[in-house]
């Protein structure tokens, strides 16, 4: 058993959104994605599909020139490849799964 809270610990950067993983499953990663108010993702895809749910904030999801507000509780679900972008328009925490293939470093490269 593994137990995690995506509302401890939360570290902001002035710099850019702060990626952690918090757990590591057999089947999945989980990370939290701490987001400043006007703080962005640009655009960019996953290898695999993801699932993005939004635990505290707003964040406006940019896909295919089409920009979705999700608010809290809102999950999104893309097929792998997808390109898109998260834009902050409030302090937020974003919870993101992806597949146990993916790698953390290319979220943190975003």
């Amino acid at each position: 058993m593994k137990v995690a809270s995506f509302l401890k610990d939360i570290k902001f950067s002035d710099n850019k959104p702060v990626v952690s993983l918090l757990l590591d499953t057999d089947f999945s990663k989980e990370i939290r994605v701490v987001f400043k108010k006007g703080q962005t993702m640009e655009d960019h895809q996953a290898p695999f599909a993801i699932i993005v749910q939004v635990v505290k904030g707003c964040i406006d999801f940019g896909v295919n020139e089409e920009v979705n507000q999700l608010n809290v509780g809102d999950m999104i679900s893309l097929k792998p490849q997808v390109v898109h972008n998260l834009t902050a328009t409030e302090e937020s925490i974003v919870r993101l799964t992806l597949s146990k293939s993916d790698t953390v470093k290319r979220v943190k490269n975003v």
